[in-house]
């Protein structure tokens, strides 16, 4: 047997060994996922919040599991959003991006990345937005604009708070300078909400990235993180490549931005609704609704108040 023909045999046992291997979609499909520990029932991690009991590693979830937490289940309102032009530039690589879009609707149920829904905390009218990372990505084009704009105008025209939950790898290429022109639409944005004196809440989640950390991301009054989550602009490697030396391992974690103050407080996932109920309540002067407990509890954020540039 001659070494073409030995090869051309282990080419074929290497494509059924590869044929047997579940698919993503199949993985996806799964009632398991993998953590720490190894493989873990999705069923047991949802009951507590897609937290880790183990190493407390808070997994990826969905806009609507966040407004479930923060709101309570069918305690809010998904308001609808404009929906621009699918596909502007009739973009085309591997796949087209109409399939792309096609494929990401159907995934996850949603028009785009990005939900807007109106809820109450503690008696306070709350505007929420989430960015969904299944999604293509979490990334931002026309439509995610239009939704993140939408929801600082009905804070505005309501007169509630803002908070969001970003997500996301940053601005969407298949829509090129059309999503790149949404970092300045949502800065304008809550620049106009903070003219009006109303808050803006940020809560960082894994992982925020690009576009989305240069633009409305940051802007936030107060910036909180859920633990471990990557908060960065650039990739840890092209920083590296830059400035010719070692960056450590917490390098664009949530606790290292916490250390150098872009980040007033990491927050756990379980304790989300009551902190920002009670952030809210102190900026919006709901005295009634803040006890002593929560009084001394502020002490901890140790924030200021942050201006849109």
């Amino acid at each position: 047997m001659n070494w073409i023909t030995k090869a051309l045999i282990f080419g074929e046992k290497i494509k059924k060994v590869l044929k047997k291997r579940p698919s993503k979609e199949d993985i996806e499909n799964s009632d398991w996922t993998n953590c720490c520990k190894g493989p873990i029932l999705k069923k047991e991690l949802e009951e507590n919040l897609s937290v880790c009991k183990l190493c407390d590693k808070h997994h990826r979830i969905t806009p609507i599991q966040r407004f479930d937490i923060l709101f309570g289940k069918n305690s809010y309102e998904i308001l609808d959003t404009p929906i621009p032009a699918e596909d502007p530039l009739n973009w085309s690589d591997t796949k087209s991006y109409k399939d792309r879009l096609r494929s990401a609707q159907k995934k996850t149920k949603q028009n785009c990345a990005a939900l807007i829904a109106k809820g109450n905390l503690n008696g306070i009218e709350v505007t929420a937005g989430a960015i969904n990372f299944n999604f293509i990505g979490g990334s931002v084009g026309a439509a995610e604009g239009e939704a993140i704009l939408y929801g600082a105008q009905h804070a505005i025209d309501n007169k509630t708070p803002y908070v969001f939950f970003p997500c996301g790898g940053g601005q969407r290429m298949f829509e090129s300078p059309i999503a790149l022109a949404n970092m300045t639409r949502t800065t304008i944005a809550i620049n106009e909400l903070k003219k009006k004196n109303l808050p803006y809440i940020v809560c960082f989640t894994d992982p925020t990235a690009g576009g989305i950390t240069a633009s409305f991301a940051m802007l936030g009054d107060i910036h909180l993180a859920e633990p471990g989550c990557l908060i960065a602009f650039a990739g840890k490697k092209v920083i590296q490549a830059t400035v010719k030396e070692e960056l450590g391992q917490e390098f664009q974690t949530s606790e290292f931005l916490e250390k150098h103050g872009f980040v007033d407080k990491i927050i756990p996932r379980k304790e989300l609704k009551e902190k920002i109920t009670m952030l809210l309540s102190i900026l919006l002067k709901k005295d009634s609704n803040v006890d002593s407990d929560q009084s001394n509890e502020t002490s901890e954020f140790n924030f200021e108040t942050r201006e849109a540039s």
